[in-house]
Protein backbone atom coordinates (compact mmCIF):
# COMPACT_ATOMS: atom_id res chain seq x y z
CA UNK A 1 0.00 0.00 0.00
CA UNK A 2 1.33 3.64 -0.67
CA UNK A 3 -0.22 6.70 1.15
CA UNK A 4 0.46 9.75 -0.46
CA UNK A 5 -0.35 12.75 0.85
CA UNK A 6 -1.28 16.10 -1.84
CA UNK A 7 -2.08 18.47 0.68
CA UNK A 8 -4.73 19.97 3.19
CA UNK A 9 -6.85 16.66 3.28
CA UNK A 10 -6.44 15.32 -0.25
CA UNK A 11 -4.78 11.48 0.36
CA UNK A 12 -4.31 9.13 -2.17
CA UNK A 13 -3.49 5.31 -1.67
CA UNK A 14 -3.18 2.96 -3.86
CA UNK A 15 -3.03 -0.40 -3.01
CA UNK A 16 -3.50 -4.12 -4.36
CA UNK A 17 -4.80 -7.47 -3.15
CA UNK A 18 -3.20 -9.20 -6.57
CA UNK A 19 0.33 -7.28 -7.59
CA UNK A 20 -1.11 -6.94 -11.37
CA UNK A 21 -4.19 -5.07 -9.96
CA UNK A 22 -4.01 -1.79 -8.07
CA UNK A 23 -6.83 0.50 -7.29
CA UNK A 24 -6.64 3.73 -6.27
CA UNK A 25 -8.43 5.62 -3.90
CA UNK A 26 -8.48 9.79 -3.73
CA UNK A 27 -10.00 11.78 -1.16
CA UNK A 28 -10.79 15.00 -0.66
CA UNK A 29 -9.21 16.83 -4.07
CA UNK A 30 -9.28 20.26 -3.65
CA UNK A 31 -10.30 23.10 -5.61
CA UNK A 32 -7.61 25.82 -7.12
CA UNK A 33 -8.82 28.77 -4.79
CA UNK A 34 -7.05 27.42 -1.67
CA UNK A 35 -3.92 28.45 -3.13
CA UNK A 36 -2.25 24.91 -3.79
CA UNK A 37 -1.50 23.84 -7.06
CA UNK A 38 -4.30 20.91 -7.77
CA UNK A 39 -2.23 17.66 -8.96
CA UNK A 40 -3.49 15.40 -11.33
CA UNK A 41 -4.72 12.05 -9.88
CA UNK A 42 -6.12 9.30 -11.43
CA UNK A 43 -8.69 7.24 -9.03
CA UNK A 44 -11.15 4.12 -9.38
CA UNK A 45 -12.65 5.59 -6.23
CA UNK A 46 -13.14 9.09 -4.80
CA UNK A 47 -13.91 9.60 -0.92
CA UNK A 48 -15.77 12.76 -0.02
CA UNK A 49 -16.16 13.51 3.55
CA UNK A 50 -18.04 16.96 2.58
CA UNK A 51 -19.66 19.75 0.56
CA UNK A 52 -16.76 21.95 0.91
CA UNK A 53 -14.76 23.62 -1.69
CA UNK A 54 -11.23 22.32 -0.02
CA UNK A 55 -12.72 18.61 -0.04
CA UNK A 56 -14.89 18.11 -3.09
CA UNK A 57 -13.33 18.91 -6.11
CA UNK A 58 -14.39 15.80 -8.37
CA UNK A 59 -13.30 17.76 -11.54
CA UNK A 60 -9.63 17.38 -10.69
CA UNK A 61 -9.59 13.26 -10.76
CA UNK A 62 -9.11 12.18 -13.94
CA UNK A 63 -11.02 8.13 -15.22
CA UNK A 64 -14.23 7.15 -14.17
CA UNK A 65 -14.36 6.66 -10.47
CA UNK A 66 -17.07 5.27 -8.35
CA UNK A 67 -17.43 8.17 -5.86
CA UNK A 68 -18.48 7.85 -2.22
CA UNK A 69 -19.91 11.27 -0.51
CA UNK A 70 -21.82 9.82 2.53
CA UNK A 71 -21.99 7.49 5.41
CA UNK A 72 -22.68 3.35 4.34
CA UNK A 73 -20.31 0.19 3.48
CA UNK A 74 -18.93 -0.22 0.08
CA UNK A 75 -16.98 -2.88 -1.66
CA UNK A 76 -15.37 -1.92 -4.75
CA UNK A 77 -11.95 -3.89 -6.31
CA UNK A 78 -11.84 -5.73 -3.01
CA UNK A 79 -11.83 -2.54 -0.87
CA UNK A 80 -13.89 -2.25 1.94
CA UNK A 81 -14.75 1.66 2.92
CA UNK A 82 -17.12 2.25 5.32
CA UNK A 83 -18.70 5.98 5.83
CA UNK A 84 -18.86 7.05 9.55
CA UNK A 85 -21.26 10.38 10.26
CA UNK A 86 -19.71 13.03 12.65
CA UNK A 87 -19.96 16.44 13.27
CA UNK A 88 -17.71 19.78 11.30
CA UNK A 89 -18.17 21.36 14.80
CA UNK A 90 -18.76 21.21 18.75
CA UNK A 91 -22.59 22.10 18.43
CA UNK A 92 -23.77 18.75 16.97
CA UNK A 93 -23.63 20.37 13.29
CA UNK A 94 -25.57 23.57 13.92
CA UNK A 95 -22.33 25.96 13.16
CA UNK A 96 -20.95 23.49 10.14
CA UNK A 97 -22.78 20.91 9.66
CA UNK A 98 -21.81 17.19 8.99
CA UNK A 99 -18.93 15.19 7.83
CA UNK A 100 -18.04 11.91 7.05
CA UNK A 101 -15.44 9.73 8.39
CA UNK A 102 -13.96 6.80 6.24
CA UNK A 103 -12.26 3.63 7.37
CA UNK A 104 -10.41 1.64 4.17
CA UNK A 105 -9.51 -1.98 4.58
CA UNK A 106 -7.26 -3.40 2.43
CA UNK A 107 -3.81 -5.53 2.31
CA UNK A 108 -5.05 -6.08 6.06
CA UNK A 109 -4.66 -2.31 6.93
CA UNK A 110 -6.98 -0.21 8.34
CA UNK A 111 -6.97 3.49 7.35
CA UNK A 112 -9.12 6.14 8.88
CA UNK A 113 -9.42 9.05 7.44
CA UNK A 114 -10.81 11.42 9.78
CA UNK A 115 -11.86 14.38 7.48
CA UNK A 116 -13.06 18.00 8.83
CA UNK A 117 -13.32 16.65 12.27
CA UNK A 118 -14.94 18.87 14.71
CA UNK A 119 -16.29 16.90 17.65
CA UNK A 120 -14.74 17.54 21.51
CA UNK A 121 -14.07 13.56 21.33
CA UNK A 122 -15.45 10.89 19.59
CA UNK A 123 -19.02 9.23 20.71
CA UNK A 124 -18.69 5.57 21.96
CA UNK A 125 -20.46 4.53 19.07
CA UNK A 126 -18.36 6.12 16.28
CA UNK A 127 -15.27 4.47 18.41
CA UNK A 128 -16.94 1.08 17.67
CA UNK A 129 -17.53 1.61 13.86
CA UNK A 130 -13.72 2.71 13.65
CA UNK A 131 -12.33 -0.79 15.17
CA UNK A 132 -8.58 -1.03 14.98
CA UNK A 133 -7.04 1.53 13.15
CA UNK A 134 -3.83 0.77 11.89
CA UNK A 135 -2.93 4.31 10.08
CA UNK A 136 -5.13 7.47 11.18
CA UNK A 137 -4.77 10.50 8.60
CA UNK A 138 -6.26 13.26 11.39
CA UNK A 139 -6.14 17.11 11.04
CA UNK A 140 -3.83 19.39 13.34
CA UNK A 141 -4.20 22.52 12.65
CA UNK A 142 -7.79 24.05 14.19
CA UNK A 143 -9.95 26.82 12.31
CA UNK A 144 -13.15 24.82 12.06
CA UNK A 145 -11.37 21.94 12.45
CA UNK A 146 -9.64 20.24 15.81
CA UNK A 147 -6.55 21.64 16.85
CA UNK A 148 -3.39 19.88 17.66
CA UNK A 149 -4.42 19.49 21.64
CA UNK A 150 -7.72 18.41 20.24
CA UNK A 151 -6.10 15.93 17.66
CA UNK A 152 -3.61 14.65 20.62
CA UNK A 153 -7.16 13.24 22.82
CA UNK A 154 -8.90 12.39 19.69
CA UNK A 155 -5.59 9.76 18.78
CA UNK A 156 -5.77 8.37 22.57
CA UNK A 157 -9.26 7.49 22.34
CA UNK A 158 -8.47 5.48 18.71
CA UNK A 159 -4.81 4.54 19.51
CA UNK A 160 -3.95 3.77 15.90
CA UNK A 161 -0.37 2.18 15.11
CA UNK A 162 0.24 5.27 12.92
CA UNK A 163 -0.50 8.45 12.74
CA UNK A 164 0.02 11.35 9.84
CA UNK A 165 -1.30 14.36 10.31
CA UNK A 166 -3.17 16.61 8.25
CA UNK A 167 -5.07 19.63 7.16
CA UNK A 168 -2.44 21.85 8.76
CA UNK A 169 -0.66 25.46 7.31
CA UNK A 170 1.54 25.62 4.37
CA UNK A 171 2.98 27.83 2.42
CA UNK A 172 0.62 29.79 -0.11
CA UNK A 173 -2.37 27.70 1.74
CA UNK A 174 -5.63 29.79 2.23
CA UNK A 175 -7.87 28.50 4.19
CA UNK A 176 -11.58 29.11 2.67
CA UNK A 177 -13.05 30.10 5.93
CA UNK A 178 -10.57 32.79 6.34
CA UNK A 179 -8.09 33.07 9.38
CA UNK A 180 -5.07 30.81 9.08
CA UNK A 181 -4.05 26.96 10.55
CA UNK A 182 -1.85 26.44 12.92
CA UNK A 183 1.56 24.87 11.51
CA UNK A 184 2.85 21.04 11.59
CA UNK A 185 5.26 22.54 15.02
CA UNK A 186 2.66 22.28 17.05
CA UNK A 187 1.17 19.24 16.54
CA UNK A 188 4.74 18.23 17.18
CA UNK A 189 5.21 19.70 20.04
CA UNK A 190 1.42 18.37 21.82
CA UNK A 191 2.97 14.92 20.57
CA UNK A 192 6.39 15.27 22.02
CA UNK A 193 7.85 14.45 18.55
CA UNK A 194 10.89 15.75 16.81
CA UNK A 195 11.04 17.41 13.17
CA UNK A 196 12.09 15.19 10.84
CA UNK A 197 12.55 14.95 7.35
CA UNK A 198 9.17 14.08 5.42
CA UNK A 199 8.42 11.25 3.24
CA UNK A 200 7.30 11.50 -0.30
CA UNK A 201 5.28 8.77 0.71
CA UNK A 202 4.98 5.99 2.99
CA UNK A 203 4.98 2.80 1.10
CA UNK A 204 3.66 -0.17 3.67
CA UNK A 205 2.59 -3.49 4.22
CA UNK A 206 0.82 -5.15 7.34
CA UNK A 207 4.01 -6.65 8.82
CA UNK A 208 5.79 -2.97 8.63
CA UNK A 209 3.45 -1.80 11.10
CA UNK A 210 4.44 -1.06 14.60
CA UNK A 211 4.29 -4.01 16.50
CA UNK A 212 4.27 -1.77 19.88
CA UNK A 213 3.29 1.72 20.31
CA UNK A 214 2.24 4.69 18.26
CA UNK A 215 4.48 5.96 15.42
CA UNK A 216 4.00 9.82 13.84
CA UNK A 217 4.78 9.58 10.07
CA UNK A 218 5.01 13.53 8.02
CA UNK A 219 4.35 13.14 4.68
CA UNK A 220 4.93 15.98 2.24
CA UNK A 221 2.79 17.76 0.11
CA UNK A 222 2.77 16.25 -3.52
Amino acid sequence: MQIIWRGQSFFQIITAQAKDAPVSLAIDPFSDDLGLKVPEVTADIVLITHDHSDHNNLKAIKGSPFVIDGPGEYEIKDVYIQGIPAFHDKSLGRERGRVTIYTIESEDIRVCHLADFGQKELFSEQIEDLGLVDILLIPVGGNHTIDSQEASKIISQIEPKIVIPMHYQLPKLRPPAGGKLDGLDKFLKVMGEKASEPLPKLTIKQKDLPAEGMKTIILRAQ
